[in-house]
């Protein structure tokens, strides 16, 4: 994905079970007033996922993901005016999503579930690649690494050549190092901190910090609903540091603080 200057993407998790959002917006009527509001507060694009990935969620069939995220995508598309990406690792629901509207294909497994990299191909998607070690079951289970980043890397430059070789090109590709899945602080605190390294690839890279428990534990363990400031300051640092997407629950305050620092960034006197 061609990124010229730093975008929102507002999550929307239609499930019962997310870590931060969980059962806020399950039935359809909520969550689309939920995108639209995401919409008009500046979120550039909108992530709609019907399966928690939050560590030690269980699975969703695809029956489920399905009933979830396809009458919301069907209802937003061509109502908002910005894209709509379907987060998911599932082929069928990625391309039932592509039917209904949605035009980016969010994958936490970058495309390693069978069918999948042959599925997002064929749909000539945008996508995003996420590196988590272990899955959403195991993920936090002593997460370990020689160099965090060092590895992340390998693990991209073999996703990247594998798009490359199923025939998705290098400008569709956005790279999410995966801020914890699979890491613990010391981890995370290390991406952040060289997450420009990214771009080394050549392609746009996305940040997803928002209400994480990487925030809670900096700011001596608060809980979900008390880590927005700590989140839009991480998203900051992460928009510095190289980021060109951020992902966030909370929209209309990351904007303000976007529009803040591009304003005294750009200022000349």
């Amino acid at each position: 994905m061609v990124v010229s200057q730093p975008i929102i993407m507002g999550v929307l998790n239609i499930t019962p079970d997310s870590f931060s959002d969980g059962g806020l917006f399950f039935d359809s009527k909520s969550a689309i007033t939920q995108a639209e509001l995401m919409v008009k507060e500046g979120a550039g694009i909108i992530d709609i996922g019907g399966e928690s990935t939050r560590p030690g969620a269980p699975e969703v069939s695809v029956e489920d993901e399905l009933n979830r995220v396809i009458p919301v995508i069907e209802a937003l598309s061509g109502n908002i005016d910005v894209p709509i990406s379907i987060d998911t690792s599932k082929p069928i629901v990625m391309e039932k999503a592509f039917n209904a509207g949605a035009s980016i294909i969010n994958d936490v497994n970058a495309l390693r579930s069978e069918g999948a990299l042959q599925m997002a191909a064929s749909l000539q998607a945008d996508v995003c690649l996420m590196h988590m070690q272990g899955s959403p079951r195991t993920m936090q289970t002593n997460p370990t690494y020689d160099n965090v980043v060092s590895d992340i890397k390998a693990f991209f430059e073999q996703r990247l050549e594998a798009c490359k070789s199923a025939g998705i090109k290098l400008n569709a590709i956005t790279l999410d190092p995966g801020f914890g899945f699979g890491k613990n602080l010391g981890h995370n605190i290390a991406l952040l901190k060289n997450l420009s390294e990214f771009h080394e690839f050549g392609v746009s890279i996305l940040a997803g910090l928002s209400r994480k428990s990487m925030i809670g534990s900096l700011l001596g363990d608060k809980d979900v609903d008390s880590r927005m400031i700590g989140s839009v300051t991480a998203a900051l640092i992460a928009v510095e540091n190289g980021a060109d997407i951020i992902r966030v629950h909370d929209v209309a305050e990351t904007k303000d603080a976007l529009t803040v620092w591009q304003q005294i960034k750009n200022f000349r006197e």
